[in-house]
């Protein structure tokens, strides 16, 4: 190359000016020229790098597949990397690997159509970790949101077992994954497959029968390695890695690469999840540290719905404590009944009723309705049923039952918000005819009697709520129920349940249910009102509890 020029033509003080470093290189594969970027991207000075092969700025990895091409290239004149921009690795002068798009072009000799004896290959070298940062950053972007949306999708699960059965599908759409087995630790130091999934829907895959085949302990087999290393790990070739042990079971499934993490509550593995590819593809390290915090994110999760689940076990529990296990058989009455707890994530609700025979042939009905939800409700709710019993049991009559209510739900008072409760109480003497029913109110919605002629009234005497005051009284009224007859008791979740625009449901729509269409026995007029206030409310319940007796005669 001719003194004072770079390329044929092209004075080298302006290939110096660039910003982008410059190569060229004969036909013997050798440097003749670089420019002053090539220091600032790579740390070589140009005189240095005149005469060393080109191979010399390529990791050892590379050089071979470099020769081999090169001399291809000089041989046909065609290559691969001319005439495009690929990103490559570089090395520097300090040994470690920088990104590169390189930009190759080639100059034959004046009158030759090829490179031949003087040609000369030129090399345009752009620092590409800019770009690499902000595609790793993207990459990163993509893969939170993936794991983003997958959680979002196990939120719905109802409990743990159903978030698990959905987390394969979802991980494997989200991140573009063609399979997956999950692995549950079975509490005696042991992994077992208890989930497979495949892109296509199949059931029978090989990988799927040999998983569901093997039990693992910690260290062995790939899920074993993952479960002792407590981090995600990477099998790039599933057919070859002597440690992956279903080697031959993904050769016949056609699977080639393998991720897995494990799914952790604090530093307890609760299950190890494999993604398996069809083709063999690089992991990139983001893509493990993702997976890695996905797994913490998945265990607290999945051990919140766990706990939720106890929750719900116990609040149900608690809750049937609190009513009748079954309605009783009444001699000449039908009963129907209908509960529905308001609170969400309370431990229990406040409505309750009862239906107890006493030892002379009357027994004790009582509707109640405590202020506020969860344990503290429980007590005051539990406090009130057993109370009316005994007095019940002993010979009191409704106004002296609720009396002893209010008076030992005075005794029970601790300091705080004021609590009370709203009861309907009554002795019900059956009858050849009908029945009777002495009543007492306190505080609480009146009863509703409709009539076997389809009138409907209410009854009863309303009087102060319980748990406020110590010096109050209490009426009792009688009641007269014939044939046909239905005496309805409930909450004022019923009458005060709003639809969306705020409208409560009321008296007066509770009366049209009882006395639109036919006659409805006890059963029927409960399940009626129940499904009239939720027509009404138009949305999930999540207001007051209600709680609806029918007694028909």
């Amino acid at each position: 190359m001719a003194p004072g020029s770079a390329v044929r033509g092209v004075p080298g003080s302006l290939l110096d000016g660039l910003p982008d470093a410059v190569l060229v290189a004969g036909d013997d594969g050798r440097i003749r020229y670089a420019n002053a970027a090539v220091t600032t991207l790579l740390g070589h000075a140009p005189d240095a790098l005149r005469g060393r092969p080109l191979s010399a700025l390529m990791p050892e990895r590379f050089r071979s597949a470099h020769e081999a091409g090169f001399a291809r290239f000089l041989a046909t004149g065609q290559g691969e990397l001319l005439g495009a921009t690929t990103r490559v690795a570089a090395l520097a002068a300090s040994g470690a690997e920088v990104a590169v798009d390189l930009t190759l072009s080639r100059l034959a000799p004046d009158g030759a159509e090829d490179v031949g004896s003087g040609g000369v290959v030129v090399g345009v070298l752009r620092d590409a970790s800019p770009a690499v940062l902000l595609e790793r950053q993207l990459q990163v972007s993509r893969y939170l949101a993936a794991t983003l949306r997958v959680t979002e999708a196990l939120s719905d699960a109802p409990d743990a077992e159903a978030a698990f059965a959905g987390l394969l599908p979802s991980l494997c759409a989200q991140l573009d994954w063609d399979a997956a087995t999950l692995w549950q630790a079975d509490g005696t130091g042991r992994l077992t497959c208890t989930g497979t999934w495949h892109a296509s829907g199949r059931t029978d895959s090989a990988l799927g029968v040999v998983s569901r085949s093997l039990t693992l302990v910690p260290g062995e087999g790939f899920p074993g390695r993952v479960w002792q290393r407590r981090e995600a790990t990477v099998a790039e070739d599933l057919w070859r890695d002597p440690r992956f042990l279903r080697g031959a079971a993904a050769r016949a499934d056609g699977v080639r690469t393998g991720v897995a993490f494990p799914v952790l509550r604090g530093d307890t593995v609760l299950a190890v999840c494999e993604l398996f590819s069809y083709e063999a593809r690089p992991v990139p390290d983001e893509l493990l540290e993702v997976l890695a915090a996905a797994g913490r994110q998945i265990g607290e999760f999945l051990d919140r719905l766990r706990a939720e689940a106890q929750f719900r076990t116990l609040a149900d529990t608690l809750q049937r404590s609190l009513l009748p296990a079954r309605l009783p058989t009444v001699p000449g009455v039908h009963l129907g009944a209908r509960y529905e707890a308001g609170g969400e994530g309370v431990l229990a609700g406040g409505d309750t009723y009862d239906v107890l025979p006493l030892p002379d042939g009357r027994w004790l009905v009582l509707v109640a309705d405590v202020c506020g939800l969860g344990a503290e409700a429980a007590v005051l709710t539990s406090l009130t049923r057993h109370t009316a019993r005994a007095v019940a049991a002993a010979g009191g009559g409704p106004a002296q039952i609720l009396a002893a209510v209010n008076a030992a739900l005075l005794q029970d008072r601790t300091p705080g918000p004021l609590r009370f409760v709203t009861a309907c109480c009554l002795l019900l003497q059956p009858g050849p005819d009908g029945a009777t029913a002495r009543l007492s109110v306190a505080g609480h919605p009146l009863p509703m009697v409709r009539s076997a002629d389809g009138s409907c009234r209410e009854v009863g005497s309303p009087g102060r709520a319980l748990g406020i005051v110590d010096d109050v009284h209490y009426a009792e009224v009688d009641v007269a129920l014939a044939g046909g007859d239905l005496l309805v008791l409930y909450t004022d979740g019923v009458t005060e349940a709003r639809d969306r625009a705020g409208d409560q449901f009321g008296e007066a729509r509770l009366c049209s249910v009882l006395t639109s269409g036919a006659a409805l026995s006890a059963p029927e007029a409960a399940e009626a009102i129940q499904q009239a206030v939720a027509q009404h409310r138009g949305r999930p319940h999540g207001g007051d509890d209600l709680a609806v007796l029918v007694l028909g005669c």
